[in-house]
């Protein structure tokens, strides 16, 4: 990573979370110029849906150590 790179992440470090999540949100829509207004609104509508029901306490989060090692596992054919 170049130095104004570097310099650029530390400084967003220290912004809020809404802050960050909005230069996330610009860059990746520069990544990706032909991207479907509908899919966006869709998967925005879909992520608020998770969000709400997380939220809630109507889903339980599954840490990752455990998906990765259940993905492991059907890798490697077996469930």
């Amino acid at each position: 990573m170049t130095r104004p790179a570097k310099e650029i992440v530390n400084a967003a470090i220290k912004l809020t979370e809404a802050d960050r999540l909005q230069i996330v949100e610009e860059l990746l829509a520069r990544l990706e110029p032909d991207s479907d207004d509908d899919v966006d609104a869709a998967w925005a509508a879909e992520v608020e849906r998770r969000s709400k029901e997380f939220k809630k306490g109507i889903v339980r989060p599954i840490p990752w150590s455990e998906v990765k090692s259940q993905a492991r596992k059907r890798g490697r054919g077996r469930s």
